[in-house]
């Protein structure tokens, strides 16, 4: 990222009396261990991706509490003296474990973990989630509209109906990792080097006299980069042939054969289809067909399944918003405190059981079958277990724990990586083209069954044995001393 601004002040109110409130009790020294995680994927989906890990990481760098913040403060009348001191020399120290972006992720295992002063880490808590949530959630919509084009590409182009500023910006890089090929936004271009690509709209068209010198102004201006637009007036009876015109006149005499056409109301199976026909009988196959108008990804497979011959699709609010289901759900959860040196297990209960939390500082480990190499399930283990590989692995559903699966080939990956060792990054940050390409590489490990839109495969995210009995012990312990 190369424009920054100092964000440190997005924090949940909460998380400043919180922490004046620990610095009051003396805890400003105690380690904690928090996980950041999502309870169920979007849109029912069988897997997500993580995105939002290099904002998250940009943050850390730069926090830092200015005059003017804590000048804000004190006139809140709710903060000691002592404890604004404490935030004019604030600084994060702690350690960052993260699963990297672009990865596939699933509900309940530890996306991030943080390590730290229970102050720091509580004041991270409001800018994580932002980050992580909303580009999480539009990394996973992206890569469903991708896997519903096919080899079809996809441009997102939804700048204008994003949910602000950051959402439109950040959107479309998150847009990008899951595989959108291109965007509309031209800040995302020139601050996060995702390729923009655009056109006309329907008032340049508007501007002159006919559809017919729009269109030849255009194309003399662009003759590298002509798209049409069609459907100012007439789809079929004046675009079409007016694009063909334009075609024929400007564009082949130079030699040209990279151009297009685009669609953006009514049925696009029809006018595509019937645009193919005309463009074709005018020798022009070369001529792409992209495809616009409030599309998803079951609208994009329909077309497909229609036989809609579009090359290319442009996807704006469904997108950018993830309009289908527009809330992530990741939640920042307080797993284990340090005494003495030793790490001890915190668990939270609820009366929804889906709520309840898995305590401890835990390693997140993918299990790949092998010969195919697919990912078969994850596995949550206590940071200091370790998995003997030359021996088959049995893991167990950890709600119906009579269910379990044996694996005798089959290979771990570690997920959680550090990134900030005693405040320190320790992370190189990828290119966010080796981060499509790495979202691209996770796809191809899942089946099938995993990616489809309706009831796919449920993929378990299982605990080890020594996990399961110490998150029982707390439940069962707490239930008995009715300490809540």
């Amino acid at each position: 990222m190369n424009h920054k601004v100092n964000e440190t002040m997005l924090i949940d109110f909460y998380e400043f009396t919180m922490a004046n409130g620990y610095f009051d009790h003396g805890y400003t020294s105690q380690i904690v261990y928090f996980d950041l995680f999502f309870r169920k994927t979007p849109n029912n989906a069988g897997y997500a991706i993580m995105a939002g890990l290099e904002s998250v990481i940009e943050y850390i760098k730069e926090i830092s509490f200015s005059e003017d913040d804590i000048a804000y403060l004190r006139k809140r009348n709710l903060f000691n003296d002592q404890f604004l001191t404490y935030l004019e020399n604030f600084k994060f120290t702690g350690d960052i474990y993260a699963i990297e972006e672009g990865t596939v992720i699933f509900p309940n295992e530890p996306l991030i973990t943080v390590r730290a002063p229970i102050i720091e880490a509580q004041l991270i808590e409001t800018y994580l989630l932002v980050a992580i949530n909303h580009q999480s959630l539009i990394a996973t919509k992206a890569s469903r509209l991708k896997y519903a084009a096919k080899d079809r590409l996809i441009i997102e182009m939804g700048a204008r109906r994003a949910h602000g500023v950051s959402s439109a910006n950040l959107g479309a890089r998150a847009a990008y990792i899951g595989g959108a090929d291109f965007t509309s936004n031209t800040y995302a271009d020139r601050h996060h080097l995702i390729p923009a690509s655009g056109t006309m709209a329907h008032s340049w068209i508007q501007l002159f006299d006919t559809e017919y010198q729009a269109f030849k102004a255009y194309a003399e201006s662009y003759p590298e980069h002509s798209t049409f637009l069609l459907d100012t007036y007439d789809t079929l009876k004046s675009g079409v042939p007016n694009a063909i015109k334009v075609i024929q006149e400007v564009l082949i005499p130079k030699g040209i054969k990279k151009c297009a056409v685009r669609i953006d109301s009514g049925d696009l199976t029809y006018l595509s289809k019937q645009a193919r026909k005309m463009l074709d009988e005018a020798g022009l196959n070369f001529c792409k067909i992209i495809a616009s108008n409030a599309l998803d990804e079951h609208l994009i497979k329909a077309l497909i399944e229609q036989g809609a011959p579009i090359d290319i699709f442009g996807v704006g609010e469904r997108l950018i918003t993830a309009k289908s289901d527009p809330v992530f759900g990741g939640v920042y959860k307080l797993a284990a405190i340090e005494k003495d040196g030793q790490i001890h297990p915190k668990i939270k209960i609820s009366d929804n059981p889906n709520k309840i939390t898995t305590p401890h500082f835990k390693h997140v480990y993918r299990i790949y079958e092998q010969p195919s190499g697919k990912a078969a399930a994850d596995l949550l283990t206590v940071h200091d277990e370790v998995i003997d590989t030359s021996k088959p692995l049995t893991i167990f559903d950890p709600e119906y724990t009579w269910q379990t699966q044996t694996f005798e080939q089959y290979t771990l990956k570690q997920l959680l990586i550090p990134i900030f060792k005693n405040g320190q990054c320790v992370y190189t940050l990828p290119s966010v083209e080796e981060i499509r390409q790495h979202c691209q590489n996770e796809l191809e490990t899942l089946w099938p069954e995993m990616r489809r839109f309706e009831f796919p495969h449920q993929y378990y995210v299982d605990l080890s044995q020594k996990l399961w009995d110490i998150k029982m012990t707390l439940i069962n312990d707490r239930r008995q001393r009715r300490v809540f």
